[in-house]
């Protein structure tokens, strides 16, 4: 789980994330009023919309005036909401072209987002949506690791070896088991750094017939309270409050279904 986590300083803000490096989150909605009544009751996010009218209304979420999140409509009418992790990278072509190689798929090829970055979506081998982000005037989330900024990203999947090779030849992470009971959990090696996770799928809570995915995890200050707001603003307990080495997590669905995380972190020794 997030060990990774506190391998990055809390509360420091972040201009331009080094490739490799999760950076940025984005949730795919078609009800983009709803997403900022329920992300900003539960975060205390307020919301920055794009002036542009081809972005649909793309909101960035900022937490105290800095950038944490996003949210936008979704690319087809019929995608379900979805929560989207974000890798950096300097050549979004040059991560395309090894996804292809790797097996994986190719799911929108890299475009210019205005004057901010240029972004790419693709898929694993096992079917987990990912992007990534080369950033132009926008480089990425601002804040991490505090109550309400992006804390960790995982990999959830039936298939961890396949994975592992996938993974390494388009990011050249490298694989590191950790120790965590009950399901064995792999941390991403890029460089110096655990930056990201992988475990199989739990089971119990979650859907039976969700493919693999990747998921966020958000600062919280009392995941058990978190978790009981999130219900009262309209969302969902998958997995109830439990306790990990590095922090206490709750796995939660919002109200049109998108999944994400919460985690009090254990402070740092």
């Amino acid at each position: 789980m997030p060990a990774g986590s506190r391998h990055r300083p809390r509360g420091v803000s972040v201009n331009a994330v080094a490739p490799g490096i999760p950076c940025w989150a984005d949730l795919a909605t078609a009800d983009l009023a709803e997403a900022k009544r329920f992300y900003g009751g539960l975060f205390g996010w307020t919301g920055r919309v794009s002036p542009q009218p081809e972005a649909g209304g793309y909101t960035t979420f900022l937490l105290d005036g800095q950038a944490a999140a996003g949210v936008g409509p979704p690319a087809t009418p019929d995608q379900v909401p979805i929560w989207s992790t974000y890798v950096a990278t300097d050549d979004a072509d040059l991560v395309a072209t090894r996804v292809a190689k790797a097996g994986g798929q190719v799911v929108v090829p890299p475009l210019e987002i205005f004057d901010q970055g240029r972004m790419a979506v693709f898929a694993d081998p096992a079917g987990a949506a990912f992007s990534v982000w080369q950033p132009m005037a926008m480089g990425g989330a601002e804040v991490f690791n505090v109550p309400g900024a992006l804390s960790w990203t995982e990999l959830v999947t039936p298939d961890p070896e396949g994975a592992k090779a996938f993974y390494e030849l388009v990011f050249g992470w490298q694989p590191e088991e950790q120790p965590m009971d009950p399901v064995p959990y792999t941390g991403w090696r890029c460089g110096s750094r655990i930056v990201a996770g992988m475990m199989p799928p739990l089971g119990d809570g979650y859907p039976a017939d969700l493919p693999a995915y990747w998921s966020v995890y958000f600062a919280v200050t009392d995941t058990d309270a978190a978790a009981e707001q999130a219900v009262e603003l309209g969302g969902e307990i998958l997995v109830p409050p439990w306790h990990l080495p590095v922090g206490r997590i709750a796995a939660l669905r919002d109200p049109h279904g998108a999944l994400f995380s919460v985690i009090t972190l254990h402070p740092q020794r």
